[in-house]
């Protein structure tokens, strides 16, 4: 989070240095919420889900284009001074005094919103006897001290959101270990895994929850998720459901929030409604994520044998 806070204070700097003067803020706009064309930038660990938010609200607005560029979330961030990039989406959500930075460098308005809670889901090789892990023992394998020498498996070594998530909120200042692996993407992280017993991969649950997708049920034949302790249940062992993502009881979870610069009514306003709306959040609790815009009810239920 700190290297990512220092590369927002380095744009915010040099806009501030090159910038022209304050202008008068007009601009022509050809885009309104169902027409035109949009660019946005989106953390590849979220291909999935923004693939069919974008494919859904296309089919509804067929006068619509919405490009999206898939990057490292490091490289998402510094898109937010790119006047040809709309809206970032990512696990990332700036503090006020940032937001106020972009505005006064970029002469926009800035928006921003967390729209559901992800989880960063543990895969195990089938013949893996390693299915329930504590949190000690994740921070063991990514720094190459736990008990038999299993081997850390994420989509990248620096820059993505996963990365930052496992470094700031598991490590906690502890070195990841020079033995963990960077696949070039999520599903090579499930490929990797798949072939070599000893592998273990960190990847978002969008990649694996949508029980409707033929491409992540295969990814399921060759894979298993790993149940880690709950965060309020010692010794209890959970998966990550929407329940406990939603309750935080699974202990790896983390907001996915879009950073919309639209100084109009728009198409990236249009989106953003979308994905906030009745539509949006149904997508995202069909791909697994928990929805952060409407009420979730978590009922008892009980099974009969």
């Amino acid at each position: 989070m700190q290297a990512l806070r220092f590369i927002i204070g380095s744009f915010v700097l040099a806009v501030g240095l090159f910038a022209c003067g304050p202008g008068d803020g007009r601009q022509e706009y050809t885009d309104t919420p169902v027409k035109g064309t949009i660019t946005i930038s989106a953390d590849e660990s979220f291909k999935p889900i923004v693939d069919a938010l974008i494919q859904v609200y296309e089919s509804n607005n067929d006068s619509t284009k919405i490009n999206v560029q898939y990057k490292p979330e490091s490289e998402c961030i510094k898109d937010l001074w790119n006047d040809s990039i709309r809206m970032v989406i990512s696990t990332i959500k700036l503090t006020d005094a940032e937001v106020q930075s972009v505005v006064d460098s970029m002469h926009i308005v800035v928006k921003q919103l967390p729209v559901a809670r992800d989880a960063v889901a543990v895969i195990a090789n089938p013949a893996s006897k390693d299915t329930l892990l504590t949190m000690a023992e994740i921070q063991m394998i990514l720094t190459g001290n736990y008990t038999r020498p299993l081997v850390p498996v994420l989509d990248g070594l620096r820059s993505t959101s996963t990365i930052r998530f496992l470094v700031d909120s598991v490590l906690k200042g502890q070195k990841l270990t020079d033995k963990a692996k960077g696949a070039n993407t999520s599903d090579s992280v499930i490929n990797y895994v798949a072939k070599v017993p000893d592998a273990i991969g960190f990847i978002g649950v969008s990649w694996i929850g949508n029980q409707d997708d033929a491409r992540q049920l295969s990814f399921l034949k060759k894979v298993k998720i790993v149940q880690l302790e709950s965060s309020d249940k010692p010794d209890k062992y959970v998966l990550p459901v929407q329940a406990n993502i939603y309750t935080k009881r699974y202990p790896m979870t983390r907001d996915l929030t879009y950073i919309l610069k639209e100084g109009h009514r728009g198409l990236g306003t249009g989106f953003a409604d979308f994905m906030s709306g009745e539509i949006g959040q149904l997508i995202f609790k069909k791909a697994y994520l928990m929805p952060g815009r409407r009420n979730f009810i978590v009922r008892p239920a009980e099974t009969k044998e």
